[in-house]
C-alpha cells in the first residue's frame, strides 16, 4: 500500500520545497508506504510511522528544527504511533508517550508518562486513562464510562467514539461544531442526542466542523458551513462562482456555472440572474445538528476525515470524493481536494486520479490545508469482504 498526497506544500510535507508550492492532484509519498504505515498532518508538517524489517520509526517531513526538510525522529525507534502538531510530534511506544518539540533548531523531549498497556489497540490522541493534546498540560484524562474506542481533535473542540456506537464531543461550539442544536461551548463530554441509536463508526474533527459514519454507511456532519465543507449548499461557494465568472469574463465558465446553478445560457445575462436567483436560495452558514450528507451513486461511506475547512471521504468501492475549500483568494489555492482546479465545492466530487488509474482507495488523513491517501492498485484489493 502506498500513500499520496495533494495540497498545500509550502514546507516541503509532501514533495520538497524546490518543486511546487501546491499540490493540485495526488503524488506518491516517498517516505510512506507498507500496510502498517500511519501519517498526520498540520499546517506545515507531516509524520509518518514507517514499519521496516529492523523496527518502526517516525520521519517529519516539512517545517521542522527550524527549516523546512525530511528528519526521521532517533528517539522514536520501536514507536507504535505518532501524531504531529505545528510544535510537537506525539510518539506513542508500549509503555510510555513522549511530546518532542519540533520547530527549534534541536529536538527537546517536553513531556513524557508512564502508561500500562490497555489491551486496545487505540490510536493517537488517546493513550490508556485519557488522551494528550498538542499543548500543556498535554495529558487530559477521561472519564472510563464513556469506553472511547476513538478521538479526534478540532481546533477547538473534541468529537469521541464509545465502544457503544455512541458520539460524545465538548469545547467550543461557536460554529455549531459540538451537534447539539446550540453554538454554545461544553466542557465536559456530552452526547450527540440526534445521533443517539444510530450505530456509528467512525468520527472525524476539522477546524470547526464534525463528521460521523454509520454503520450502515451513511455520512452525517455538523458545524461550519462557510466553505461548503459539510456538502450543504454554501453562500460563499456560490458566490466565488459568480465573482470567478465576472473577473475572468470566461464565456465557457460562466456558462457552465449558469447552466449547473439556473439553466440559463447567455454569459453576462446568466452572471446577472444567477445572482438576482441566490437571494432567493437557501444557503446554510451553521448547521447545529448532524445532517445526513447525500453523496449520489455512492451507496456506502467507510472512511471520513476533516481538514480546516474541507472534507475527503473513502466509499465502501475505494472510490475518494472531497468537498469544501481550496482557495484563499482568487489568485491563490493549494488543491487540497485534488480536483486539479482553483475553484472550492460545496458537493461532493470524485477524486478522478484514483477512480481512473483503477486503485483502491484504503485510508484518507486530512491536515489543515492538504490530504493524504493510501491506495493500492487493484480495485478488488480492499473492502471486497
Amino acid at each position: 500500500m502506498n500513500w499520496f498526497g495533494f495540497g498545500f506544500n509550502g514546507f516541503g510535507q509532501i514533495i520538497p520545497t524546490d518543486v511546487k508550492c501546491k499540490v493540485s492532484t495526488p503524488v506518491l509519498l516517498s517516505d510512506a508506504f507498507g500496510s502498517d504505515c500511519r501519517v498526520s498532518g498540520s499546517w506545515s508538517s507531516r509524520a509518518a510511522v514507517i514499519h521496516t524489517d529492523s523496527g518502526s520509526r517516525v520521519c517529519v517531513s516539512g517545517f521542522v528544527c527550524g527549516s523546512s526538510g525530511q528528519v526521521c525522529v532517533p528517539e522514536s525507534e520501536g514507536c507504535t504511533d505518532a501524531s504531529i502538531s505545528e510544535r510537537h510530534v506525539t510518539v506513542s511506544f508500549t509503555r510510555r508517550v513522549e511530546c518532542w518539540e519540533i520547530q527549534q533548531a534541536q529536538k527537546r523531549l517536553v513531556w513524557s508518562r508512564e502508561q500500562e498497556s490497555s489491551g486496545q489497540d487505540v490510536a493517537l490522541p488517546l493513550v490508556p486513562g485519557g488522551y494528550v493534546v498538542p499543548r500543556p498540560p498535554f495529558f487530559r484524562p477521561l472519564c472510563a464510562k464513556l469506553c472511547a474506542v476513538s478521538l479526534a481533535l478540532g481546533t477547538e473542540h473534541a468529537v469521541l467514539l464509545s465502544s457503544s456506537g455512541a458520539v460524545f464531543t465538548w469545547g467550543s461550539g461557536s460554529h455549531g461544531q459540538l451537534g447539539h442544536g446550540h453554538l454554545t461551548s461544553q466542557e465536559e463530554a456530552q452526547v450527540v442526542e440526534a445521533l443517539w441509536g444510530v450505530q456509528i463508526t467512525a468520527v472525524s474533527a476539522g477546524g470547526w466542523h464534525s463528521a460521523s459514519v454509520s454503520a450502515g454507511g451513511d455520512l452525517y456532519m455538523w458545524g461550519w458551513n462557510e466553505s461548503g465543507q459539510l456538502g450543504l449548499p454554501s453562500r460563499s461557494v456560490e458566490e466565488e462562482k459568480l465573482l470567478r465568472a465576472r473577473r475572468t469574463g470566461d464565456t465557457l465558465v460562466s456558462k457552465d456555472l449558469c447552466v449547473d446553478s439556473c439553466g440559463f445560457g447567455n454569459t453576462d445575462l446568466d452572471v446577472n440572474q444567477a445572482e438576482e436567483k441566490n437571494k432567493d436560495d437557501v444557503f446554510i452558514s451553521i448547521q447545529a445538528f448532524p445532517a445526513l450528507v447525500d453523496i449520489p451513486q455512492v451507496s456506502e461511506i467507510i472512511r471520513v476525515a476533516c481538514g480546516s475547512r474541507h472534507t475527503a471521504a473513502v466509499t465502501g468501492t475505494g472510490d475518494l470524493y472531497t468537498w469544501g475549500w481550496v482557495s484563499l483568494s482568487l489568485q491563490g489555492w493549494y488543491g487540497q481536494l485534488g480536483h486539479d482546479t482553483e475553484r472550492s465545492t460545496d458537493e461532493p466530487a470524485l477524486v478522478k486520479y484514483f477512480h481512473s488509474r483503477d486503485m483502491c482507495v484504503g485510508d484518507v488523513v486530512c491536515g489543515l490545508w492538504n490530504t493524504f491517501v493510501s491506495a493500492v492498485p487493484e480495485k478488488t484489493s480492499l473492502h471486497t469482504e
